[in-house]
């Protein structure tokens, strides 16, 4: 593996995914959905102006893509997420999140593969959540947030589909729930309790990545287990019980 693509890496998950891979020396392009960031990230090659929920992002990606070879590794990390209950839901937000989450990063991927970034032994993997999944949600979990479990419950059938259609060329797909990110301010991280900070989320998802192939495509994982996963227990049995990583039910 050599060549690394990012999407979504000015901060977070994507963010120390990028940078850890630039320290293994891998070719690694990122993406920012406005302009990149000040400070230099040697190693990096950056992208401005690539917004998941527009049709032209694979365009724009194609168009500063230097390399002579494929696209070993797509990573698309970008999200949206808008806090909802049944009494205050929001249209545009909603709209917004599957456009971002499930839509944009269909036409993105078709566009790599019908410029030939994408071709045989690529990987694509799509950071989801285990709120996409339907098997998971239980009364002990509570509701609302409908465009964020929409959104991603439409990521994982994306994701599915995305795996039948690229497995004759294949090129195998996979979602992933790398764990609840610990915000961060410029004093530093805060939250406790049930996150992760995202050096240790994207150590995880390297660590799963060794062993990703054809034989997980169309697959749901959970990298770092069930340990975040407040439903795990009552739906999937003792948390001593099950592994790390923790394929998922849809």
């Amino acid at each position: 593996m050599r060549n690394i693509l990012i999407i979504g890496a000015t901060r977070g998950l994507g963010h120390s995914l990028a940078l850890q891979y630039a320290k293994k020396g891998m070719v690694v392009y990122a993406t920012a959905r406005y302009s990149t960031p000040q400070t230099p990230s040697h190693g990096i090659h950056w992208i401005a102006n690539v917004d998941v929920s527009h049709e032209g992002a694979g365009r724009r990606i194609a168009a500063h893509w230097e390399e002579e070879t494929k696209i070993d590794l797509v990573v698309i990390s970008a999200t949206y997420f808008a806090s909802e209950t049944f009494e205050d839901l929001h249209w545009d937000k909603e709209v917004a999140m599957y456009k971002t989450v499930a839509i944009g990063p269909v036409f993105l991927i078709q566009h790599l593969v019908h410029s030939g970034l994408l071709k045989k032994n690529s990987r694509i993997v799509l950071v989801g959540s285990e709120n996409g999944s339907i098997g998971l949600r239980h009364e002990s979990g509570g509701a609302g947030n409908y465009g964020g479990h929409g959104s991603k419950a439409a990521l994982n059938m994306v994701g599915k589909l995305l795996s039948i259609d690229l497995k004759p060329k294949e090129i195998p797909v996979a979602i992933v729930h790398t764990g609840y990110l610990r915000k961060e301010n410029k004093e530093g991280f805060f939250e406790h309790g049930g996150v992760v900070k995202p050096d240790e989320a994207a150590t995880a998802l390297r660590e799963w990545l060794e062993s990703f192939d054809m034989s997980k495509t169309g697959e749901f994982w959970a990298v770092r287990g069930p340990a975040d996963i407040k439903t795990a227990e009552v739906v999937l049995g003792p948390l001593d019980t099950l592994p790390t990583p923790l394929q998922l039910p849809w």
